[in-house]
């Protein structure tokens, strides 16, 4: 499963950003949102994943993780606030 997660993190296009909920979705474990932010926080374990394009359900950035908006803004991907991307405008179309 952790590479199922990371199977589905590599397929991120540059410039959009992903939800842990749509992750676990396209996996087929629905229910699952936690355990792919679990996962994502390990990632650097396996080796290089994007997972900056990564967000929750409502955009927000991970917390304490200040070089995700650097690496997000660097992309391209709209910012609602500081805190939160323009999900509506960037999230992927899956």
């Amino acid at each position: 499963m952790i590479y199922e997660i990371l199977s589905v993190v590599e397929e991120i296009p540059e410039g959009r950003v992903a939800t842990y909920g749509q992750i676990a979705r396209l996996i087929g474990r629905d229910k699952n949102a936690r355990l792919v932010g679990k996962v994502l926080s390990m990632s650097e374990y396996y080796g290089e994943y994007p997972c900056h394009r990564v967000v929750n359900h409502a955009g927000r950035l991970v917390p304490g993780w200040p070089e995700q908006r650097r690496l997000l803004e660097a992309e391209g991907v709209a910012m609602k606030d500081e805190r939160h991307v323009a999900l509506r405008n960037v999230q992927w179309d899956c």
